[in-house]
């Protein structure tokens, strides 16, 4: 009986995959409210938050102590695109799959695409408003290399623009800082650390330095970068998951095993529901019921999978 519904699980979750393998961008916020007609100007200035300040500072530092610190890393930035400004609310790192050396960093896609949907739960108006990345050496401006790829990126952007960040640790000061120091609009600096700031446009010809202030606010996707080997492990699978399932829901839970991802998917019968809490060499599935959370005995390393295979198997039993 496990191995025919097996079977009819996997043929269902084959034909779905085919039906959805095509490559897609983060879905468009739906509501059934009109949609907001906003008349977009250039970026007079960027609010970051203190929140993704921290981020952006500690964990440069930290990159910088490990054993590939002379390679470069970065971060996707998340926040809300307003008429003339952009503010900064949350950051996805490149990760540790991220292709990366002391002259490039190429940013792991899949598990940022996930941490992207995860992160709009909050607020379905985030969207992806630039990129921070860091040189090795003393280069406070973006490439030219960095140039060909950007001008046509920040085209799918809203507004048409985008805000880029450039990291560098050339700074004389080795002592440890009571606060950062901002020497010119659109520079921050951290003891040895410092990051430019400047917007490109749809057409333009050169980056603009464009002023940074800070306002007081998270940083809403801290929280998943402990998670982040956990995301690459399972990013594509998790996707996927979640366009196949609508309500499915994610969030970040702590046990005594550490930390973990938790996703659930309503079912059928009010208040019962589906759950996976997934970490990056364990998937663990559960089935809430009459307030009661279930444990599931049987093992499933490909998540989308094991779901289907639980889907089928409930199924089966009502």
């Amino acid at each position: 009986m496990w191995q025919s519904l097996k079977r009819a699980a996997n043929r269902l979750l084959d034909r779905v995959n085919r039906s959805l393998s095509r490559p897609r961008r983060p879905p468009a916020p739906k509501s059934n409210a009109p949609a907001p007609t906003v008349s977009y100007g250039p970026l007079r200035r960027i609010l970051l938050t203190d929140g993704v300040a921290h981020t952006l500072f500690e964990e440069y530092a930290a990159h910088r102590g490990e054993a590939h610190g002379d390679e470069e890393t970065g971060w996707v930035l998340l926040g809300l695109r307003m008429a003339d400004e952009a503010v900064v609310l949350g950051t996805l790192p490149a990760g540790a799959e991220a292709d990366a050396g002391v002259a490039h960093v190429r940013f792991n896609s899949d598990a940022q695409a996930l941490a992207y949907r995860i992160v709009r739960q909050t607020d379905r108006r985030l969207t992806i408003v630039g990129v921070v990345h860091t040189h090795p050496g003393s280069l406070r401006h973006p490439s030219d290399g960095d140039f060909r790829g950007d001008s046509a990126w920040v085209a799918g952007l809203r507004g048409g623009e985008g805000v880029f960040g450039i990291g560098n640790a050339d700074g004389k000061d080795a002592s440890a800082p009571l606060f950062a120091q901002q020497p010119r609009p659109n520079v921050q600096c951290l003891g040895k650390l410092r990051f430019s700031w400047y917007t490109l446009a749809r057409g333009d010809a050169a980056y603009r330095p464009v002023p940074l202030e800070l306002t007081i606010g998270p940083d809403l996707a801290r929280s998943l970068h402990p998670l982040w080997p956990t995301l690459e492990a399972h990013a594509e699978r998790l996707d996927r998951l979640y366009l196949q399932q609508a309500g499915m829901r994610f969030e970040v839970t702590t046990d005594e095993k550490g930390t973990g991802l938790m996703l659930t998917l309503p079912l059928a019968a009010d208040g019962e529901a589906v759950r996976v809490l997934v970490r990056q060499k364990e998937v663990r599935y559960y089935v809430a019921r009459g307030g009661e959370l279930l444990a599931v005995q049987f093992n499933d390393d490909y998540v989308d999978r094991g779901v289907y295979f639980l889907l089928a198997e409930l199924a089966g039993r009502n």
